[in-house]
């Protein structure tokens, strides 16, 4: 079986679907506050013209995910699978946020264990693009047990190069 980058994953609690065109105005309700992006690279994602273009190369990466609640139903966030590399046994997790809201719920965790335990099913590193910045996220992935293994300059789609950090989990060794 391939790494597929946007299959479904969910949980008790937490569903991964294949983001769709059709979910804009749903993650841009979410996306649309200062204070999710004011740690970011780029802090202006709360414009919707800004977002649009974010939203856009999400749908372009092929990876990207809705984050949805399953107990209210509603978009709480997205992130995504990008840059899979064959050769390095690796793909990347990123471009994740979520709605205030979700704070401090436990939810990061969660939603990152969802993608953690299904790439590990297909390979031995997943790194991590986090903007120099954001301590928030470099904090919570650390307490997965990421660590930082170089700083970058990362341009997104239509987007000026912004200084971030790369973070490296490896597969945890099979139990015996």
């Amino acid at each position: 079986m391939a790494f597929n980058v946007q299959p479904t994953l969910e949980n008790d609690d937490i569903l991964l679907r294949p983001l769709a065109e059709d979910d804009f105005a749903a993650l841009y309700a979410v996306a649309a506050d200062p204070k999710v992006w004011e740690q970011h690279p780029n802090k202006d994602r709360w414009k919707e013209e800004v977002f649009r273009n974010f939203f856009r190369g999400a749908m372009q990466s092929g990876g990207a995910f809705a984050i949805i609640s399953k107990a209210t139903g509603k978009i709480i966030g997205s992130t995504r699978f990008y840059e899979q590399d064959e050769q390095d046994n690796s793909v990347f997790i990123g471009y994740t946020f979520y709605g205030r809201e979700s704070w401090g719920k436990g939810i990061n965790p969660v939603v990152k264990q969802l993608m953690l335990d299904y790439a590990f099913r297909f390979v031995d590193k997943v790194y991590f693009h986090i903007g120099a910045d954001n301590v928030r996220s470099q904090v919570a992935i650390g307490r997965l047990g990421a660590v930082k293994i170089m700083e970058e300059s990362v341009a997104y789609v239509g987007e000026a190069p912004r200084l971030n950090y790369r973070y490296l989990l490896e597969k945890p060794a099979a139990k015996l």
